[in-house]
């Protein structure tokens, strides 16, 4: 057991569940998760039961009885079969569901039991498309099998209107919204000036792991830079084992990886769910920030998330109003050069 700044370190991994009947295979091991561990991201398959204790069968139970559910309301014609003339079952048959999926009777009707089997993505993947299940649905499946979902919606997190005016009325609290890749979807002017200047970065540059290697203001602001790199490369682990089929994943990890220091972290194997904790920032304008760090997820958890930093002491939030000056400050002047600049391009058409 070691440690890294005051987190405990394990292996993460998994094996193969075996029933009473045999065992049931349908695909590999699941990633760990938790404070800070040693483990590489597990793949697109995990254990129907891969939390531990009473939380795995209760998991299992939920799965089972909503499988039964969504079976039991599908009719025979809707997916194209006879419905005969001794059908008694409500909805599909077990047998007709593992035949439209592709999969084993026995394996289907263990499923629908509760049974402590192994289910790979791509086998309930299947078995999602044969119960017709919308995509609200199939995200619960996934959920409740605590497996990655192979097929994903591509609908992008939007940042409304509503999230942007209570992003302002945090202030003089910092927050943004990031994503899952730790991208910056929106800030308020408080987080916008508490790292580095965020209106100086480029659109494609304003991602929390990428300013962490090439800004160097951004990676100075943090008491311990090297050490909060590490911090971040164990983030970003834990975070692309859901999302290791996904190309914007992939290509941002290619693209981390050309930096000598992030991929030395990289290699030490290690994994940190975010958590709430007192952070420390040396910000070039007012000084040492004492902020706590909070999480609050606006969807699916490992989804967007609203990111808050709090001021821990009055001298802090004092700083942090300062910003805020600054930034009003800011927007004044530009709007007084826009002002200035509209009058003079009318000035020149009167003349032409």
């Amino acid at each position: 057991m070691r440690t890294v700044e005051g987190t405990s370190t394990r292996t993460a991994g998994g094996g193969t569940a075996t029933t009473s009947g045999g065992t049931a295979t349908a695909g590999g091991t699941a990633p760990g998760g938790g404070s800070m561990s040693t483990g590489a991201p597990g793949g697109a398959t995990a254990s129907a039961g891969a939390p531990k204790g009473d939380t795995a069968a209760e998991r299992r139970r939920e799965l089972a009885a909503f499988l039964r559910s969504r079976r039991e309301r599908i009719t025979p014609e809707q997916v194209g079969l006879a419905r005969g003339p001794r059908r008694r079952t409500p909805g599909l048959r077990r047998e007709e569901v593992a035949t439209l999926a592709a999969v084993g009777v026995t394996w289907y009707t263990w499923l629908e039991q509760a049974r402590d089997i192994q289910v790979s993505a791509q086998v309930l993947d299947a078995v999602a498309r044969a119960l017709l299940l919308d995509p609200h649905e199939r995200r619960h499946v996934f959920g409740l099998a605590h497996v990655t979902d192979p097929a994903p919606g591509t609908r992008c997190p939007v940042v409304t209107d509503a999230v942007r005016a209570m992003l302002d009325q945090l202030e003089p609290l910092a927050a943004c919204v990031q994503n899952s890749r730790y991208d910056i979807l929106a800030h308020n002017r408080v987080y916008g000036l508490m790292l580095c200047d965020l209106e100086e970065v480029a659109p494609e540059d304003r991602n929390c792991m990428v300013l962490s290697c090439v800004n160097e203001e951004w990676r100075d602001s943090f008491s311990d830079g090297e050490g909060s790199l590490r911090v971040m490369a164990a983030k970003f682990r834990s975070a692309m084992a859901d999302h290791l089929d996904e190309p914007a994943y992939r290509a941002l990890h290619a693209r981390l990886m050309r930096n000598p220091q992030f991929r030395a972290h990289w290699e030490r194997q290690e994994i940190i769910d975010s958590t709430s904790r007192t952070k420390h920032f040396r910000n070039r304008h007012v000084g040492l920030l004492t902020v706590i760090h909070t999480d609050l997820w606006l969807g699916p958890s490992h989804g967007p998330r609203l990111v808050t930093y709090t001021p821990a002491d009055a001298e802090t939030r004092r700083r942090m109003e300062r910003l805020r000056e600054m930034s009003l400050e800011r927007e004044a002047r530009r709007a007084a050069e826009r002002g200035a600049d509209r009058e003079a391009d009318g000035t020149e058409v009167c003349a032409a």
